[in-house]
């Protein structure tokens, strides 16, 4: 299948770019720009060795409410992330972003302007491994916090002008495979040290 952002599975015949719109235009006052501000800068790729920081001392401290092993999956969901957006997704697709696809008279740009590289939302695929990382294995009310924040920066990245839903919907299950991957990955690590 070609990556093209013409291609039916990205433009969903116009919806694409008219719910872009829909979002981005939806709010336009302190407290939306804020909201969308700061989840997209909670959902930055950057901010990976505070979070695992996090989660390896809270894992250390309460290791039956966030096991090790999950902690483990956190980081090699993010590695295998990496590789697949940034090393391959990203340069491969090179899908114009809505600022060069509609004009900044058009878009609600809120941080810095960005206009390539598209597909898939690396903010998206970001925030989706951290909740799939450790959805199945903290209490049900943690999860679902970590889920409402992965909707939060999923809705923040469309908000700030930077990214259509379909690139959000990719980076998003992009995420939640590399997190799956990562959980099988882990299983057979912690087979194999039985077995050894």
């Amino acid at each position: 299948m070609m990556l093209s952002p013409q291609s039916t599975w990205y433009a969903w015949d116009g919806w694409n770019a008219r719910l872009f719109l829909a979002i981005n235009h939806a709010g336009d006052n302190a407290v939306w720009n804020n909201a969308a501000r700061l989840g997209t800068a909670l959902g930055d790729h950057h901010l990976l060795p505070v979070y695992l920081g996090l989660a390896l001392t809270i894992s250390m401290r309460w290791s039956r409410v966030l096991p090790v092993r999950s902690v483990l999956v956190y980081a090699w969901a993010n590695l295998l992330l990496f590789l697949a957006i940034y090393g391959v997704l990203k340069p491969w697709a090179n899908f114009p972003r809505p600022l060069s696809v509609f004009g900044p008279q058009a878009v609600h740009v809120l941080g810095e302007p960005k206009f390539v590289h598209s597909f898939p939302s690396g903010h998206a695929a970001f925030a989706a491994v951290l909740a799939a990382s450790f959805a199945f294995s903290l209490p049900r009310p943690w999860s679902a916090l970590l889920w409402a924040f992965a909707l939060w920066v999923w809705w923040s990245r469309i908000a700030v002008g930077a990214h259509f839903p379909a690139d959000v919907i990719g980076g998003a299950l992009i995420g939640m495979l590399c997190a799956l991957a990562a959980h099988g990955l882990a299983t057979l690590w912690v087979r194999g040290a039985k077995s050894a």
